[in-house]
Protein backbone atom coordinates (compact mmCIF):
# COMPACT_ATOMS: atom_id res chain seq x y z
CA UNK A 1 0.00 0.00 0.00
CA UNK A 2 2.94 2.37 0.97
CA UNK A 3 4.63 1.99 -2.35
CA UNK A 4 0.77 2.26 -4.37
CA UNK A 5 0.73 5.65 -2.20
CA UNK A 6 4.15 6.61 -3.12
CA UNK A 7 3.61 5.99 -6.78
CA UNK A 8 0.28 7.24 -7.56
CA UNK A 9 0.22 10.21 -5.12
CA UNK A 10 3.69 11.08 -4.17
CA UNK A 11 3.04 14.53 -3.87
CA UNK A 12 0.57 13.77 -1.18
CA UNK A 13 2.35 11.53 0.72
CA UNK A 14 5.51 14.35 0.57
CA UNK A 15 2.63 16.66 2.19
CA UNK A 16 1.03 14.31 4.65
CA UNK A 17 1.73 16.45 7.67
CA UNK A 18 0.57 19.82 5.93
CA UNK A 19 -2.49 17.89 4.65
CA UNK A 20 -3.61 16.65 8.50
CA UNK A 21 -2.80 20.39 9.84
CA UNK A 22 -5.27 21.41 7.14
CA UNK A 23 -7.65 19.25 7.77
CA UNK A 24 -7.64 20.33 11.19
CA UNK A 25 -8.02 23.96 10.35
CA UNK A 26 -11.15 23.54 7.93
CA UNK A 27 -12.64 21.14 10.99
CA UNK A 28 -11.57 24.18 13.62
CA UNK A 29 -13.69 26.65 10.69
CA UNK A 30 -16.60 24.64 10.61
CA UNK A 31 -17.06 24.16 14.55
CA UNK A 32 -16.11 27.10 15.83
CA UNK A 33 -18.08 28.84 12.81
CA UNK A 34 -21.17 26.58 12.81
CA UNK A 35 -21.41 26.74 16.84
CA UNK A 36 -21.74 30.97 16.28
CA UNK A 37 -23.63 30.39 13.40
CA UNK A 38 -26.06 27.46 15.40
CA UNK A 39 -26.96 30.12 18.03
CA UNK A 40 -27.61 33.23 16.60
CA UNK A 41 -29.78 31.37 13.65
CA UNK A 42 -31.77 30.03 15.68
CA UNK A 43 -31.96 33.04 17.90
CA UNK A 44 -32.69 35.10 15.26
CA UNK A 45 -34.76 32.77 13.30
CA UNK A 46 -36.88 32.09 16.31
CA UNK A 47 -37.73 36.34 16.28
CA UNK A 48 -38.47 35.96 12.98
CA UNK A 49 -40.97 33.55 13.36
CA UNK A 50 -42.50 34.73 16.25
CA UNK A 51 -42.30 38.73 15.68
CA UNK A 52 -44.03 38.37 12.09
CA UNK A 53 -47.66 40.02 11.80
CA UNK A 54 -49.85 37.39 13.82
CA UNK A 55 -46.91 36.02 15.72
CA UNK A 56 -46.82 35.65 19.47
CA UNK A 57 -44.98 38.24 19.79
CA UNK A 58 -45.86 40.35 17.03
CA UNK A 59 -43.25 43.30 16.55
CA UNK A 60 -43.56 44.83 12.82
CA UNK A 61 -40.66 47.08 12.77
CA UNK A 62 -38.26 44.63 14.19
CA UNK A 63 -39.43 42.18 11.96
CA UNK A 64 -38.78 43.96 9.24
CA UNK A 65 -35.56 45.29 10.00
CA UNK A 66 -34.36 41.82 10.64
CA UNK A 67 -35.87 40.65 7.60
CA UNK A 68 -34.45 43.26 5.65
CA UNK A 69 -30.98 42.88 6.94
CA UNK A 70 -30.80 39.13 6.43
CA UNK A 71 -31.91 39.43 2.60
CA UNK A 72 -29.40 42.10 2.40
CA UNK A 73 -26.44 39.85 3.86
CA UNK A 74 -27.82 37.05 1.96
CA UNK A 75 -27.94 38.94 -1.02
CA UNK A 76 -23.68 39.49 -1.05
CA UNK A 77 -21.66 36.89 -2.59
CA UNK A 78 -19.50 35.36 -0.01
CA UNK A 79 -16.55 36.61 -1.55
CA UNK A 80 -17.13 39.87 -1.72
CA UNK A 81 -18.57 39.92 2.09
CA UNK A 82 -14.96 38.52 2.81
CA UNK A 83 -13.22 41.28 1.52
CA UNK A 84 -16.02 43.87 3.02
CA UNK A 85 -15.10 42.47 6.42
CA UNK A 86 -11.50 42.63 6.33
CA UNK A 87 -11.57 46.07 8.44
CA UNK A 88 -13.47 44.51 11.12
CA UNK A 89 -12.20 40.93 11.13
CA UNK A 90 -8.76 42.64 12.12
CA UNK A 91 -10.54 44.76 14.93
CA UNK A 92 -11.98 41.51 16.08
CA UNK A 93 -9.65 39.09 15.84
CA UNK A 94 -6.62 40.92 15.38
CA UNK A 95 -5.80 39.65 12.13
CA UNK A 96 -7.57 38.89 8.66
CA UNK A 97 -5.63 35.86 8.10
CA UNK A 98 -5.81 32.04 9.56
CA UNK A 99 -8.56 29.90 10.64
CA UNK A 100 -8.60 32.79 13.57
CA UNK A 101 -9.12 35.63 10.65
CA UNK A 102 -12.06 33.01 8.91
CA UNK A 103 -13.93 33.04 11.89
CA UNK A 104 -16.05 36.21 11.15
CA UNK A 105 -16.73 36.74 7.94
CA UNK A 106 -17.88 32.43 8.05
CA UNK A 107 -20.39 33.41 10.93
CA UNK A 108 -21.58 36.64 8.86
CA UNK A 109 -21.82 34.14 5.61
CA UNK A 110 -23.76 31.58 7.22
CA UNK A 111 -25.93 33.01 9.91
CA UNK A 112 -28.72 34.87 7.79
CA UNK A 113 -28.55 31.19 5.58
CA UNK A 114 -29.33 29.25 9.03
CA UNK A 115 -31.98 32.11 10.01
CA UNK A 116 -33.94 31.22 7.40
CA UNK A 117 -33.78 27.65 7.76
CA UNK A 118 -34.95 27.73 11.14
CA UNK A 119 -37.48 29.52 9.91
CA UNK A 120 -38.59 27.82 7.54
CA UNK A 121 -39.16 24.65 10.28
CA UNK A 122 -40.65 26.52 13.19
CA UNK A 123 -43.37 27.80 10.42
CA UNK A 124 -43.98 24.81 9.70
CA UNK A 125 -45.29 23.98 13.31
CA UNK A 126 -49.20 23.12 13.25
CA UNK A 127 -51.00 26.67 14.48
CA UNK A 128 -53.35 24.23 16.36
CA UNK A 129 -50.39 23.53 19.03
CA UNK A 130 -49.68 27.36 19.36
CA UNK A 131 -53.35 28.42 19.88
CA UNK A 132 -54.23 25.16 22.69
CA UNK A 133 -50.95 26.08 24.55
CA UNK A 134 -51.82 29.72 24.62
CA UNK A 135 -55.18 28.29 25.97
CA UNK A 136 -54.01 26.08 28.33
CA UNK A 137 -52.35 29.81 30.16
CA UNK A 138 -48.48 29.00 28.53
CA UNK A 139 -46.24 32.07 28.42
CA UNK A 140 -44.21 33.22 25.43
CA UNK A 141 -41.50 31.86 26.19
CA UNK A 142 -43.28 28.23 27.20
CA UNK A 143 -44.69 28.43 23.64
CA UNK A 144 -41.09 28.81 22.09
CA UNK A 145 -39.30 26.13 23.84
CA UNK A 146 -42.39 23.64 23.85
CA UNK A 147 -44.21 24.08 21.02
CA UNK A 148 -42.59 25.62 18.57
CA UNK A 149 -38.19 24.60 19.18
CA UNK A 150 -39.75 20.89 20.61
CA UNK A 151 -42.17 20.45 17.38
CA UNK A 152 -39.23 21.90 15.06
CA UNK A 153 -36.07 19.44 15.85
CA UNK A 154 -36.07 17.91 12.52
CA UNK A 155 -36.30 20.36 10.61
CA UNK A 156 -33.98 22.53 12.64
CA UNK A 157 -31.62 19.04 11.83
CA UNK A 158 -32.31 19.23 8.65
CA UNK A 159 -31.02 23.16 8.21
CA UNK A 160 -28.19 22.25 10.30
CA UNK A 161 -26.75 19.78 8.18
CA UNK A 162 -27.84 21.97 5.08
CA UNK A 163 -25.87 24.82 6.72
CA UNK A 164 -22.68 22.96 8.06
CA UNK A 165 -22.57 21.34 3.96
CA UNK A 166 -22.41 25.55 2.84
CA UNK A 167 -19.87 26.08 5.51
CA UNK A 168 -17.76 23.38 4.67
CA UNK A 169 -17.83 24.77 1.06
CA UNK A 170 -17.30 28.37 2.40
CA UNK A 171 -14.04 27.49 4.83
CA UNK A 172 -12.48 26.41 1.07
CA UNK A 173 -13.41 29.33 -0.78
CA UNK A 174 -11.59 31.25 2.20
CA UNK A 175 -8.90 29.49 2.55
CA UNK A 176 -8.31 30.28 -1.17
CA UNK A 177 -7.76 33.82 0.05
CA UNK A 178 -5.19 33.07 2.89
CA UNK A 179 -7.81 31.42 5.82
CA UNK A 180 -6.10 28.18 5.98
CA UNK A 181 -7.86 25.01 5.99
CA UNK A 182 -8.34 22.60 2.60
CA UNK A 183 -9.16 25.22 0.52
CA UNK A 184 -5.54 26.90 0.79
CA UNK A 185 -4.17 23.64 1.03
CA UNK A 186 -5.48 22.24 -2.85
CA UNK A 187 -4.79 26.32 -3.82
CA UNK A 188 -1.09 27.00 -2.77
CA UNK A 189 0.40 22.90 -2.57
CA UNK A 190 -1.74 21.73 -5.83
CA UNK A 191 -3.15 24.54 -8.09
CA UNK A 192 0.06 26.56 -8.13
CA UNK A 193 2.36 23.99 -8.35
CA UNK A 194 0.14 21.85 -10.86
CA UNK A 195 -0.15 19.06 -8.41
CA UNK A 196 -3.20 17.74 -9.74
CA UNK A 197 -3.01 14.51 -7.14
CA UNK A 198 -3.11 16.82 -4.04
CA UNK A 199 -6.24 18.44 -5.86
CA UNK A 200 -8.43 15.37 -6.12
CA UNK A 201 -7.05 14.03 -2.47
CA UNK A 202 -8.51 17.64 -0.97
CA UNK A 203 -11.78 16.97 -3.06
CA UNK A 204 -11.95 13.23 -1.49
CA UNK A 205 -11.16 14.67 1.84
CA UNK A 206 -14.12 17.18 1.59
CA UNK A 207 -16.47 14.77 0.32
CA UNK A 208 -15.77 12.53 3.41
CA UNK A 209 -16.38 15.29 5.91
CA UNK A 210 -19.88 16.35 3.97
CA UNK A 211 -20.82 13.06 3.65
CA UNK A 212 -20.17 12.49 7.58
CA UNK A 213 -22.33 15.43 8.57
CA UNK A 214 -24.90 14.28 6.27
CA UNK A 215 -25.00 11.34 8.07
CA UNK A 216 -25.24 12.45 10.96
CA UNK A 217 -27.80 15.23 10.22
CA UNK A 218 -29.89 12.45 8.75
CA UNK A 219 -29.70 10.17 11.58
CA UNK A 220 -31.10 13.12 13.88
CA UNK A 221 -33.16 14.33 11.85
CA UNK A 222 -35.33 10.22 11.64
CA UNK A 223 -34.71 9.87 14.91
CA UNK A 224 -36.74 13.51 15.99
CA UNK A 225 -39.21 12.88 12.85
CA UNK A 226 -42.72 12.30 14.74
Amino acid sequence: MQEFLTKYLPNVMDSLPTLRQSTVETLEMVLIAGGISFVLGLLLGTLLTTARPGGILENAPLYQVLDKLINLLRSVPFIILLFCLLPLTRLVAGTAIGVRGAILPLAFGTVPFFSRQVEAALSEVNPGLVEAAQSMGCSNAEIIFRVYLRESVAGIARGTTITLISLVSLTAMAGAVGAGGLGNFAYIYGQQRNRMDIIYVTVVVLVALVSLIQLIGSAVAKRNTH
